[in-house]
This record gives C-alpha cells, sequence and structure tokens, in this order.
C-alpha cells in the first residue's frame, strides 16, 4: 500500500475536518513521499529522537518513510526555522531523509477504536459510550459500567498492571474497599470535562494532566480523579494504530522505542 492510500483510509476512518479549530491534524510535513510504499514508524509524539529513530532504522537497512504521529508537530503558525530550535531540526531531517510526518489528534480522539475506545477496552467496560458525543457514534472519553464490579483498590492495580505509569495520583479517599461499578475513561489531558463525567453518574474517572484545584473539585463533587499521565493514557492507541496499519499488509509497521514520557519521578 502506498503512503497516499494508507492515508486515505485512515482519513476515511478519522476524518480531519472532525478536529477541534485550535488542533493541526494532518500532514506535518511530506517530502514528496505519497508514491511510495508506506513504511511506518508510529509515535505518541514526533520528538527530534524518533526522526533520528526513524534515520537509523534506514541506514542499517530498514527504510522508514512515514512517521505517524498522535500529537500534532506543529500546533500554531511557526515565525521562524532557526538553527538550535528542535522543530528546524526535525524539519531539515524530514526533507533531507524523505520521512513524511503525518499526525491524528482530536479527530482520533473521537472516533471508535480511538484513544478513549482502546482504555474502556482495556478495562473491559461495558456499554461505554461518549462522555461528551460530538455527532453520530462519535465523541470525547467514554463511561461504561464494570463487571463484574471492582473495588477501588483492584481497579487501581488494574490500571497500574495494564497502563504501567511511573505513577498514580488520586483523589483523597478513606475507602479503597468502596465499590466501584461505573468508571469514566479519557486519554491525554482530560480534567476540562470533570463536569460532564458528574453528570454520567462514574464513581472513578481516568484521564492525565489534572491540576490541583480539579483534584479538589472533583472530591468535592463527589468523583474519583485517577491521574495515570498522558503518556500512559495515549501510548495504547498507538499500539493499537500498530495493529490496524499490520492487518492491512504494510511493508514494514512499527510502533517508535524512542516516544517519550517527559516526566520522570525521583527516586525511581
Amino acid at each position: 500500500m502506498i503512503i497516499a492510500d494508507l492515508i486515505k483510509w485512515f482519513e476515511a476512518w478519522a476524518n480531519p475536518a472532525w478536529q477541534e479549530k485550535w488542533d493541526n491534524c494532518g500532514w506535518q510535513i511530506e517530502p514528496g513521499v505519497l508514491n511510495q510504499s508506506a513504511r511506518v514508524l508510529v509515535c505518541l509524539t514526533p520528538t527530534l529522537a524518533v526522526v533520528e529513530e526513524a534515520i537509523a532504522l534506514s541506514t542499517s537497512g530498514t527504510e522508514v518513510n512515514l512517521i505517524f504521529a498522535h500529537h500534532p508537530l506543529i500546533f500554531n503558525p511557526l515565525k521562524s526555522l532557526r538553527t538550535g530550535d528542535a522543530i528546524t531540526e526535525i524539519t531539515r531531517l524530514a526533507f533531507s531523509h524523505q520521512i513524511g510526518i503525518y499526525t491524528a489528534h482530536t479527530n482520533f480522539d473521537q472516533v471508535q477504536e480511538g484513544t478513549a475506545d482502546i482504555l474502556a477496552t482495556m478495562l473491559k467496560l461495558q456499554e461505554a459510550m461518549p462522555i461528551v458525543p460530538t455527532q453520530s457514534n462519535l465523541g470525547y472519553g467514554r463511561v461504561g459500567k464494570l463487571n463484574p464490579t471492582l473495588t477501588l483498590a483492584e481497579l487501581l492495580v488494574q490500571i497500574q498492571t495494564l497502563l504501567k505509569p511511573p505513577n498514580l495520583i488520586i483523589s483523597p479517599t478513606a475507602d479503597l474497599a468502596q465499590i466501584i461499578q461505573k468508571v469514566a475513561v479519557l486519554g491525554g489531558s482530560g480534567a476540562s470535562y470533570i463536569s460532564d463525567v458528574v453528570k454520567t453518574g462514574a464513581q472513578a474517572y481516568l484521564t492525565s494532566d489534572c491540576k490541583f484545584h480539579q483534584f479538589q473539585e472533583s472530591r468535592d463533587r463527589g468523583l474519583i480523579l485517577i491521574d495515570a499521565g498522558h503518556y500512559a493514557t495515549e501510548r495504547p492507541a498507538c499500539e493499537s494504530l500498530v495493529t490496524k496499519f499490520t492487518a492491512l499488509g504494510l511493508d514494514w509497521v512499527k510502533l517508535s522505542q524512542n516516544d517519550e514520557d517527559f516526566r520522570c519521578f525521583f527516586p525511581t
């Protein structure tokens, strides 16, 4: 399958037109690779380390001509490209090594089997529905029922085992034995949806990037907030994309090994 056909297939599933106004989905860098057979490195964030990984693979005999990322490389209009800037180096290397960079962000968040659906599937949520519907069968986040139910302690262990975050941050609670029946999930930064989650009747909400007062708000509103980190809650969706792309029969596809969490906890 050539790159142009891969992108056409993907956009029929997760249309870039569904992205938020502030977002920048789609082609970030297209150095003339559309008619080449797709050889894809999938990542969460298209960093310099990922581009260098793609180049190293190509140098060692495994050609890579497309980096398919969840997070956009370019969010705002560039005012300059200057030596020493990471985005300048990424752009230079992408063009000189003929490696395209394509991103699917808020359009991929909404679709079935997108970022939220993957989390719901991992936790085996039943009757999962969008927290905030956007159009037919689409929406941000998912909320569903646990069957069988779990105690809060068991749910936290399950999340830790499945997502392997370096740490879990949770709302203060005196009862880890509390029975959890209904759970909401949203990969990435989901704190702005707390009010919407409360309306669903969910008892616990798995997301990331939550601030001090958002934990306070959740506790005051009877919602257990579980912050597993941005990387841990969205990386599984990248793994799922590799599986989907493999099923399409691409010449080569792999999950990046140089994707970064950008957070460390001391001591490790």
